[in-house]
């Protein structure tokens, strides 16, 4: 969930506001200097977002075959945990049309369900930023022969300054066939999660913490 969805939920729209207006300038500033600095041309984009996986400390690194992409805001589609009964009652159809999979589901930090993103990321150049200091260039390389995607940011930027830390997000499988893994089965007193903390674990599931990346622009292809 963006700090759009959050400012909503909690009455802080002002903050909001001023919390926007100073990324958009970080953004524009990169993306001027980004145009003097490459032959590559990228444009700006609303904001869609990355499900990731790795080292927070790598600047690049294999498995972005495993990497999903929301390129909307999940978050104002997301049902909450204590809606889930209504949420099954529809058949599993959540706002926007998405579908729940019970053997395949996400949350978000403050207890909403998610819809998945879709898998694979795609290959291309990105620019991302974790709506903090720094923004920077990352490039997902198509597969190689074995299917498997190496990723990598420009520069120095490792993979945590890129990740936005209040946004929390896992994903929930059965633990084995015999265990009901569902969103009834989850705490929801855990839930809002601090920033930078771990997902909580559900009974019934394994869970699989993903960093939250936000794409504020994209290359231009010829």
């Amino acid at each position: 969930m963006t700090s759009v969805h959050k400012a909503l939920i909690n009455g802080s729209a002002l903050s909001y506001l001023k919390s926007l207006a100073a990324f958009l300038a970080l953004s524009l500033a990169f993306f001027t200097q980004l145009k003097a600095d490459t032959d590559v041309m990228y444009k700006r984009i609303p904001i869609q977002f990355i499900a990731a996986l790795g080292d927070p400390n790598a600047n690049s690194g294999v498995g972005a075959e495993h990497w999903g992409l929301w390129n909307k805001d999940p978050g104002p589609r997301g049902v909450w945990l204590r809606l889930f009964p209504v949420l099954r009652a529809t058949g599993g159809y959540g706002p926007g049309g998405w579908q729940f999979d019970e053997k395949d589901w996400w949350l978000d930090e403050n207890g909403l369900i998610m819809e998945k993103p879709t898998f694979p990321m795609p290959a291309g150049k990105y620019v991302v930023t974790g709506d903090r200091e720094v923004t920077t260039v990352l490039t997902i390389h198509p597969k190689d022969s074995d299917g498997v995607q190496r990723w990598e940011l420009k520069g120095d930027t490792k993979l945590f300054d890129v990740t936005h830390l209040p946004c929390r997000s896992a994903r929930y499988t059965p633990a084995n066939s015999a265990n009901a893994c569902s969103p009834a089965n989850a705490d929801k007193s855990l839930f809002k999660v601090a920033p930078g903390s771990e997902m909580p674990a559900v009974e019934g599931c394994s869970k699989q913490d993903y960093a939250v990346l936000f794409i504020v622009g994209v290359e231009v292809k010829e």
